[in-house]
């Protein structure tokens, strides 16, 4: 990135962002390692247990039934890391609905080598069940009604940093500094034009030196993902805001994070490649940009309040007979100061005339499913 930057000038920090973490042999997740878990850099729901794996898989057998046990179905799972949460859905559904299983294809579109040996050999007991690919644009071909979804992918997407001044917003870039690190270089207007109608319903209400961050990728995500799929549902697990809040004056640094061995950092730029960098989720940029591509909205709330009503069979079926380590799972992945509330979940219908219409000025209201 040095000789990049000495050669081209500063990055844009989604240029950054992109090589730190996605570069196929220096970036963080194609290291050798865990990044999850207790000996990783960072926890997740995927973490707490198999629990979260199973009630997952719960929501995909009601919208398999739901939408008239088709003879063939399938499951995109989107940022699958190693393969836990992929297992552990798959090892629920051959429990809880066998004739599901047998009617679907659980793909995994992954492009780093690394990883998509370790998911091969993490679900070699569900043999061709699962399909391996590097791009889910490798689906199109043949598309089947069924559930897009990823958990903590959209955060780790690449994102621009832009800062407010009183002329309008500039582009926070990645220059070199004087002693072989990077910093920031703040001089230039902000031109891109998809940027720039990314920023447009913010607004102006912001003290200068405000900074935050924004993504113009979902619809790149989005596109190949609904060319995969014939109908269905997308369902996003994150954590972020919807827009009024997300982009709140008094939110004055972003969100930007780094992760390693279970500690935040607030400066993305030191040592790319050996953190996780992260940034919270504006949902309603990402819903806007699935409507933009004929999605429906469904529902925005938190994870907790969304794992409860997926969960409320198996709860009143463990009345007389309640699972204690089970319940504790549960409890981790439901409580409100944690897991639960830091985390929202969203469903996008795709092809479907039985969803609800929502229309694109009224997805902020959204947000008021997520306090309640």
């Amino acid at each position: 990135m040095r000789e990049r930057i000495a050669a081209d000038g500063p990055l844009d920090f989604a240029d950054f962002m992109a090589a730190a973490l996605y570069h196929p042999n220096l970036g963080y997740y194609a290291r050798e390692g865990r990044q999850v878990g207790c000996g990783g850099d960072f926890f997740t729901s995927v973490s707490v247990g198999p629990l979260f794996g199973d009630l997952l898989a719960r929501r995909f057998v009601q919208w398999w039934q739901q939408a008239g046990h088709p003879q063939q179905w399938r499951l995109i799972e989107c940022g699958a890391h190693d393969g836990t949460l992929a297992a552990d859905v798959l090892a629920a559904l051959r429990r809880l609905d066998p004739a599901a299983l047998a009617a679907l294809e659980y793909a995994i579109p992954e492009p780093l080598p690394r990883l998509q040996a370790a998911q091969r050999e993490k679900l070699r007991d569900f043999g061709d069940r699962v399909r391996h690919l590097a791009s889910p644009a490798d689906l199109a071909s043949q598309p089947l009604p069924g559930i897009a979804f990823g958990n903590e992918l959209l955060d780790a997407l690449p994102c621009h940093v832009v800062e407010w001044q009183s002329d309008g917003w500039r582009l926070c870039r990645v220059a070199c500094g004087r002693e072989g690190g990077f910093c920031w270089e703040t001089s230039l207007p902000v031109y891109d034009r998809a940027l720039l109608d990314a920023l447009a319903p913010l607004g102006t209400a912001f003290p200068p030196g405000y900074r935050n961050e924004a993504r113009t990728g979902y619809g790149g995500l989005l596109a190949p993902l609904l060319g995969a799929l014939s109908s269905g549902m997308l369902l996003w697990l994150d954590y972020g805001f919807a827009r009024p809040e997300y982009y709140h004056p008094a939110r004055c640094q972003g969100t930007l994070r780094t992760f390693a061995q279970h500690r935040a950092g607030d400066d993305p730029l030191l040592d790319p490649g050996s953190v996780d960098i992260t940034a919270h989720v504006d949902f309603t940029a990402v819903t806007e940009a699935a409507v933009a591509l004929g999605c429906r909205p469904l529902l925005f709330r938190n994870q907790a309040s969304w794992l409860t009503a997926v969960a409320r069979q198996w709860l009143l079926g463990m009345e007389d007979h309640p699972n204690a380590p089970l319940l504790r799972q549960f409890q981790t992945l439901i409580h409100p100061a944690q897991l639960g509330g830091q985390f929202h979940v969203l469903e996008l219908a795709w092809n479907d005339p039985a969803a609800p219409i929502i229309a694109a000025a009224d997805l902020n209201r959204l947000a008021l499913d997520a306090a309640g």
